[in-house]
């Protein structure tokens, strides 16, 4: 009726004045944004709400922006997987396969570490279920030493898919003989489809944004201690997990176990 646009009409209304609920509002987002640096408006809203705040994700990012809070993510890539050998590879049992409770299906992937003068391998287990990081090392023999820890740790029950791509280090006699000794039913991806693991994938993601791209490791023992730190008291007990209602996969395991 006046032949104005909306935009128009709120970009000519003078702002509203900050409310003693909204300066709080920022003062705890910003502490939010300082421990958790690398967290997106999505995990700070659920983290404010978590913390007793009613905010929506649209509110958030509005004042993420206004303080300049949101992260700036930086891309790599690097190849960690050799699949050309003649060792037996698997179907993949995994893609059609939707666990319902822990120990019914693990992923496992290796990404690379960067020191100061070399870098070195890392080899880690997820339970699929609560994406909680159940088996990692650098050793040497990496993918057979977070398994044992794996299974050390979960003493899961026969039947369980174990879920990988189709590495050298996955496919190796030592690695799938451990498997089967355990009534370990052996899962791989198609050739070539990240998008087969990608729950593993995505944990690697994480794990190189919100730790190794922030820290400049001395040399393996470092590098062991900060990921030892980061898996074990941030990951998986503290990070909030979009894919698990925002909360951290220690605390949604103890739920499922609460609610069985």
């Amino acid at each position: 009726m006046t032949g104005l646009s909306r935009a128009g009409y709120y970009r000519w209304r003078p702002p509203r004045p900050s409310f003693p609920v909204q300066m709080e509002i920022r003062d705890e987002m910003q502490k939010v944004a300082v421990e958790w640096p690398a967290y997106g408006y999505r995990r700070i809203t659920a983290e404010l709400q978590r913390r007793g705040f009613d905010i929506n994700h649209k509110r958030v990012l509005r004042l993420m922006r206004e303080d300049n809070l949101l992260c700036v993510r930086r891309r790599s890539f690097v190849v960690t997987t050799d699949s050309r050998h003649a060792l037996a590879v698997f179907p993949n049992l995994a893609r059609s396969f939707t666990p319902t409770g822990v120990n019914q299906l693990w992923v496992a992937d290796i990404t690379y570490i960067r020191l100061r003068t070399e870098f070195v391998y890392m080899a880690v287990l997820l339970d699929a279920f609560s994406r909680k990081v159940i088996g990692w090392t650098l050793e040497s023999e990496l993918a057979v030493q977070a398994l044992r820890m794996a299974l050390l740790e979960r003493r899961p029950p026969a039947g369980l898919v174990h879920h990988s791509d189709r590495g050298i280090q996955y496919a190796g006699h030592v690695y799938t003989d451990l498997l089967r000794q355990h009534d370990v039913r052996i899962s791989m991806s198609r050739k070539g489809n990240p998008y087969d693991n990608a729950a593993c994938e995505s944990f690697m993601k994480t794990l190189k944004y919100k730790e190794v791209y922030r820290n400049d490791y001395r040399d393996m023992d470092d590098a062991a201690q900060c990921l030892a730190e980061f898996v074990n008291r941030v990951y998986n007990k503290a990070r909030l997990h979009s894919a698990l209602g925002y909360v951290p996969p220690d605390e949604f395991e103890t739920r499922a176990g609460d609610a069985a």
